[in-house]
């Protein structure tokens, strides 16, 4: 049988090696990409990420990336970001500065703030999540169950203005959106791949999708 072939998007921030392992353990054939034309031979492709928003904005914007995967995503193919990658998705971060995202959703990335000091940033570690209502939340968590738990390491989180492309929410200090997945974008705060059999069962649904 012939494994879906996934582009991931290799842009310098981030070890994408986990990313690759968990797409091969899942059946896929990864391939890595680094220029912004290559992912339009594909169904499905990820954006991954670790790091700061705006180096990775300003490279993504100066390689031509920025319009390729809006055109990418307006053809109706199914794109994944996480961490980093994830934030990326929306209009705007104000981690260090201001900077416009690739604003696929609207919406926009801000740092945590806590009063109680017992709350360390980074968020970092496994924490559970709820899984919102709607069909795309069920093809992204098809055959996981409500509160199971993921790997998190982020300093910032997203508010998107359309809580329609909400898919699960997570609880650290406040409430925050941890996922996305509307029609053809999927994405996480959390890391799949590093988040034992439920993440990698959520890289299969994806790559199920890609597939059909």
């Amino acid at each position: 049988m012939q494994r879906t072939k996934i582009a991931v998007i290799d842009y310098g921030f981030g070890n994408i090696k986990s990313v690759i392992n968990a797409l091969r353990y899942c059946g896929a054939e990864p391939c890595i990409v680094d220029s912004p034309l290559k992912i339009l031979n594909f169904g499905g492709t990820i954006l991954p990420g670790v790091g700061a928003f705006g180096p990775a904005a300003d490279f993504l914007k100066l390689k031509g990336f920025y319009k390729i995967i809006r055109d990418y995503v307006n053809s109706g193919k199914m794109l994944y970001g996480i961490c980093l990658g994830f934030q990326l998705f929306f209009t705007r971060s104000y981690e260090n500065g201001n900077y416009e995202g690739l604003d696929i959703i609207s919406g926009e990335v801000k740092k945590f703030e806590f009063g109680d000091k017992t709350l360390k940033i980074p968020h970092m570690g496994w924490n559970d999540i709820s899984i919102a209502e709607g069909v795309y939340a069920e093809k992204m968590f098809y055959s996981i169950n409500n509160r199971e738990n993921f790997y998190f390491v982020h300093s910032y989180y997203v508010v998107p203005e359309n809580f329609l492309y909400v898919s699960s929410i997570c609880e650290y200090g406040l409430k925050f959106c941890s996922s996305v997945a509307y029609e053809n974008v999927w994405g996480s705060q959390f890391h799949p791949e590093k988040s034992g059999k439920e993440g990698l069962k959520i890289l299969s649904n994806f790559i199920n999708e890609v597939g059909k």
